[in-house]
This record gives structure tokens, C-alpha cells and sequence, in this order.
């Protein structure tokens, strides 16, 4: 403390009356500056929002605080170079670097908020979020390593160095970590292969993986199971087990077998045509894929036929009501015949004596 005095003692007496007189009005330019800024953003926002682009929007929010930010860097570091001038304290050398890594680290973190705002603008104008969020996350990392590696060449470290041991050093991290490395490529095979995005229904027959994806990260992706649990499966998994994606399926199948009594088999071939007639005009039924309604068993207590056939619609809910009404048709077209649904019956036959 005695120290800090004694420099803060000779710091005021060596700065004159006009240098004070300046430090001031670059403290007041710096505060005019600011209040300028403010104003013309809140301007500019009027005018951002009767614009359709998402490129207007996501500049103007992501540049505001670090615009504001950045003229208080320059207004306070050129301040201390005038102190500095006068006072001979040694903190004049450490001004400049100081600066330059400020000024750095804002317009990084400008550009990684610009990046963001441009990625959730573009998520909520319908782009793929998978592809959206994949590309954002490529982006801010290299911002960041960029903005790391020029800071530290300020500060007098050897890039060159620090890429040579990480060439050397990457042979042991590599060996170390070697199941995040699996997950992190994995990952990237997920972004470049699509396989599958936030949002679909996923599930694998090899493991008792079933649930909607709500994030893929570079290490884990997050599914949700259907009893509303998360399920964290790690990236690498995927590349050795099946998956299948039924959020990409084109149609929904009804397979379904009937059986008929046997003593209605002069009615079979009658309602077996019926029930095809009824599909073919079934406006939820899909025309244009395999439709097939044919007697093909006699069964040990029925003659049974089958319904094979293919609905419209993906979403599960809607698939079930349609294979409802349909399933409820059979059952009025086989009525309306006074045939009888067939079930496992035994008879009992005795001989007279």
C-alpha cells in the first residue's frame, strides 16, 4: 500500500494543470461518444425492423455493447498516455498492449455475437438446425482460437512454438484421450452424414436407444425417451450400431391379418373384394404404393386373409385413427355379410352307440 501511495503521489505531482484539463476532456469526449453511439443504434433499430433481412438484425444487436465497450478502451488508455507523458511511472509500456488485447478480445467477442444472433435467425426462419448450429459452432471456435493466438504473439509468446508442441504433444493427448476423440469425430460424421437432426424420432434395434434428439453436441447428443427422460448417448456409439429414423419415413404401414369362420367360406371371396374396394377408395389410404387384400391361410379355427397396405400420413396419432377406421370398416363389412369374426373353438363329436 505504502508503495502504491508514494507512485500515486508522484503520478499527481508531476501531471500539470493542462494535462488535467486534457484528461478531462477525454474523459468528457469519451462520455459524449458513448451517449452519440447509444443514439444512433436506437436510430438504427427503428429501421432494422421493418427489414426482412436477419443480416441487419443480428449486426446491430450483436455490435452495441461491444461499440460501447471499445470507447471507453480507447477514452481511458488514451487518457493514461497522456498521464504517462508527464509521469515518468513505467506504465506507459504496458498501455499499448493492454489496448490491443481489448480491442481483441471485443471484436471477438462481436464477431462470436454476431455469429450467434445469425444462427438463431436463421433456426427460426426454417434453416436445419443441425446444419445451422454445426456451422455456428466452426465459426465461434476458430474466432476464439484466432483471437487467442494473436494475443498471445502480443504478449511476446513464440506461436510458432506453441504449434510445434502441439504437434508433439497431440501424439499423447491422443492416446490419453482417445475415447473424446472417437465422440468428437463421431460427432462430426453426424453433421457431415445427417443420419439424423434435432427434432427426429430415433431408435436402434441394436441397443435400447429410442427418443427424439433435442441437441447433438461435439462429445454427447441428448435424446429424449418417450417416458419424457434424457438419454445422453456419446457420439462415437452411433458409428457401430444400426439406427433407424422414422421421422424420414414416406409412409405408415397397416398389416393386419383377418380370420373368417369356416362355415362363412362361400362368403370369403365377397368380402375379401369388399375390403379391397374399400381401400381402394379410402381417401387416407396412399394409392400409389403396395396395396394387397387376398385369402391366403386356412387356418386350424379360421380362413384367414390379410390387409396389407399404406396410409398417408407419418405422424403417429393421425396413423392410428385412420387404422381405426379402417379396421372398424372390416368389421362393418363382414357384418353387413352375417359372416362372423372367427376365434379358437374346439368341437366335440359323439358317436351313438
Amino acid at each position: 500500500m505504502d508503495e502504491v501511495s508514494k507512485m500515486t503521489d508522484q503520478v499527481l505531482e508531476s501531471v500539470t494543470h493542462p494535462t488535467v484539463l486534457l484528461v478531462f476532456g477525454i474523459v468528457l469526449l469519451t462520455l459524449i461518444g458513448n451517449y452519440l453511439a447509444r443514439k444512433v443504434f436506437d436510430n438504427l433499430e427503428s429501421k432494422v425492423e421493418t427489414t426482412r433481412t436477419v443480416w441487419d438484425d443480428a449486426l446491430l444487436n450483436s455490435i452495441r455493447t461491444p461499440s460501447s465497450w471499445l470507447i471507453w478502451v480507447l477514452g481511458v488508455s488514451w487518457a493514461a498516455k497522456v498521464i504517462s507523458s508527464e509521469a515518468s511511472t513505467g506504465l506507459g509500456e504496458i498501455i499499448d498492449p493492454v489496448r490491443y488485447i481489448a480491442v481483441v478480445g471485443l471484436l471477438a467477442l462481436f464477431l462470436t455475437k454476431f455469429v450467434r444472433e445469425v444462427e438463431q435467425a436463421l433456426i427460426t426462419d426454417g434453416t436445419d438446425i443441425t446444419t445451422a448450429t454445426a456451422v455456428g459452432k466452426l465459426v465461434r471456435a476458430s474466432i476464439i482460437i484466432t483471437a487467442g493466438l494473436s494475443v498471445l504473439q502480443t504478449l511476446g509468446v513464440s506461436i510458432s512454438g506453441i504449434l510445434a508442441f502441439g504437434g508433439i504433444g497431440g501424439i499423447a493427448v491422443g492416446f490419453a484421450a482417445k475415447d473424446l476423440l472417437a465422440n468428437f469425430f463421431g460427432g462430426l460424421m453426424i453433421y457431415l452424414d445427417r443420419p439424423f437432426a434435432v427434432g427426429d424420432w430415433v431408435r436402434s434395434p441394436d441397443r435400447d436407444i429410442e427418443g427424439t434428439v433435442e441437441d447433438i453436441g461435439w462429445r454427447l447428443t441428448l435424446i429424449r425417451t418417450f417416458d419424457q427422460r434424457p438419454l445422453y448417448v456419446p457420439n462415437s456409439v452411433f458409428a457401430t450400431i444400426s439406427l433407424e429414423n422414422p421421422s424420414r419415413m414416406r409412409n405408415r404401414r397397416i398389416y393386419e391379418k383377418v380370420g373368417i369362420r369356416y362355415s362363412d367360406a362361400a362368403k370369403i371371396a365377397v368380402i375379401v373384394d369388399d375390403v379391397r374396394t374399400m381401400l381402394q377408395e379410402h381417401p387416407d389410404i396412399d394409392q400409389d404404393r403396395t396395396m394387397i387384400v387376398n385369402f391366403n391361410a386356412f387356418a386350424s379355427s379360421s380362413l384367414d386373409f390379410f390387409i396389407y397396405t399404406f396410409t398417408r400420413t407419418t405422424n403417429w396419432v393421425e396413423f392410428h385413427g385412420v387404422k381405426e377406421k379402417v379396421m372398424l370398416e372390416v368389421i362393418r363389412i363382414v357384418e353387413s355379410h352375417d359372416a362372423e369374426f372367427a376365434f379358437p373353438t374346439s368341437t366335440i363329436h359323439l358317436e351313438s352307440e
